[in-house]
């Protein structure tokens, strides 16, 4: 890969392939000037698609937010696809942040790729998130070292519930 080539694809995936973001940045002309075809930028997204895919966590959520990120710039089904089957094997015997963070994060996918999401796809990835959910506001709390509830604008179990619950209002208004 030339050194033009390498620079456009780290400007692209540093900013989860945004133009805005690269704009705000400051670096939108410099990208431009690389003229990548919108086949090459396709397969760069497949490809931070597959590794954050890999890096999905129930100790860290960055690879969801980084996901989500890329949600906003490219409608891939197989983002929501791939955090669901994560979330549904792993997310259950977390931690009640981690629960949170992953329904929130798969409230924001669906949100980001709903044009391109069929109706039944919508419905099992509403019906993982309100498991989570649920699972949140019926078990005590349970934070893990390291996951301190003021992080994440949280007081305490109430303050959670009511976190919970918004998403699930989301999910019904959506529904209804």
């Amino acid at each position: 890969m030339d050194e033009q080539l390498t620079r456009a694809k780290e400007l692209f995936t540093s900013y989860d392939g945004s133009t805005f973001h690269m704009y705000r940045a400051g670096h939108l002309e410099e990208y431009k000037q690389y003229e990548i075809p919108k086949q090459l930028e396709l397969d760069w997204f497949n490809e931070m698609i597959a590794q954050y895919s890999r890096e999905l966590s129930i100790t860290d959520w960055k690879a969801v937010t980084r996901l989500s990120a890329i949600a906003a710039n490219c409608q891939n089904e197989r983002i929501l696809k791939n955090v669901l089957s994560f979330a549904s094997r792993n997310v259950l015997s977390s931690d009640s942040i981690v629960k949170l963070m992953y329904a929130e994060g798969i409230l924001e996918i669906i949100h980001k790729i709903k044009s391109v999401l069929p109706d039944d796809r919508k419905l099992e990835a509403y019906k993982t998130t309100h498991m989570l959910l649920e699972d949140i506001i019926n078990k005590p709390l349970i934070i893990d070292p390291g996951h301190e509830l003021e992080q994440f604008n949280l007081r305490d179990k109430k303050s959670l519930n009511e976190r919970a619950k918004r998403s699930m209002e989301k999910i019904v208004a959506d529904l209804g």
